[in-house]
């Protein structure tokens, strides 16, 4: 079934060959500014996922999400998951796209870990960085929590076929949370397909076993003053006994940044489920600030 899905359901983008391996970039819109989705952890299909915000921000701008491998169309790699490869991984794809500097990074979740350490070794390359609830290095040290892993065991889910059968069972399970129309149909017919394809693959397995080293390897790092930073996050000011929440931890992250703002949503983790046309209009007004 997945051999034939994969020659149905060709990728929707351009396939790049980053070490010996073929990596899927998908680019829509143009403009001045070029916006680089990233997405978080175990996001089946990022160009999938991503497709309201893209839909949104490449109105005014050329946005490129940057699939990592084992992720949607991008091949499966042998390279360990650490904060280094993944950067330069990513950075070599778009260099062989000859995609013009400096990027607006826009990271969601963990791939805000990703990218504090690719505007503190490349800062040339990056014009600004938009967090969608992104986890940044002191957050583990900051709630004072220890990193999730998982069993390398999980990695036989998509070959012996038990996310296909998850996914016949409960498709919803694998699909955005986002009201009817914001997903196209063939969006959501190919999200499942791929969901099958890639469910906890190896390397899911092993990028969530190295968070605790990557954000480890990165607690120092904090955003260049002079970067203009822009965070949104989830509306949920619960404080824990500490008095600390997301809030808290975003504004103390923000302190030393020269331009800088902090907006709350309603909404999923995934805010872009259902935020998108909010979010596209703030990305808007913050770089005209910019410039």
């Amino acid at each position: 079934m997945t051999v034939y899905e994969k020659n149905k359901y060709e990728a929707i983008g351009k396939l790049v060959e980053v070490n010996g391996k073929e990596m899927h970039v998908y680019e829509k819109g143009d403009g001045d500014n070029t916006v680089v989705l990233w997405s978080g952890l175990g996001t089946t299909a990022p160009a999938l996922d991503f497709e309201p915000l893209v839909n949104e921000l490449s109105k005014d701008n050329r946005v490129v999400v940057v699939e990592p491998f084992g992720y949607g169309w991008s091949d499966r790699t042998d390279s360990e998951r650490t904060v280094e490869n993944i950067v330069e991984e990513t950075r070599a794809a778009l260099l062989k796209l000859n995609i013009e500097q400096p990027y607006i990074l826009m990271p969601h979740s963990i791939s805000g870990v990703y990218s504090m350490y690719y505007a503190n070794l490349y800062p040339e390359e990056i014009k600004a960085i938009i967090g969608i609830d992104p986890t940044l290095p002191q957050a583990l040290e900051y709630f004072d929590e220890a990193a999730p892993t998982m069993p390398k065991a999980l990695s036989i889910i998509a070959p012996s076929g038990i996310a296909r059968l998850a996914m016949y069972i409960a498709p919803e399970d694998f699909l955005p949370i986002a009201e009817d129309g914001t997903y196209s149909k063939e969006n959501l017919k190919m999200t499942k397909l791929l969901s099958s394809w890639n469910g906890y693959n190896q390397n899911v397995i092993n990028e969530t076993n190295y968070i605790q080293r990557n954000m480890e390897f990165t607690k120092e790092l904090n955003f260049p003053t002079d970067l203009p930073v822009m965070i949104f996050t989830t509306n949920d000011n619960q404080a824990n006994k500490e008095g600390k929440s997301n809030i808290t931890f975003y504004e103390e992250q923000l302190e030393n940044s020269n331009v800088s703002k902090l907006i709350p949503l309603e909404g999923h983790h995934y805010l872009h489920w259902s935020q998108s046309e909010k979010m596209s209009e703030e990305v808007k007004d913050f770089v005209k600030e910019m410039d």
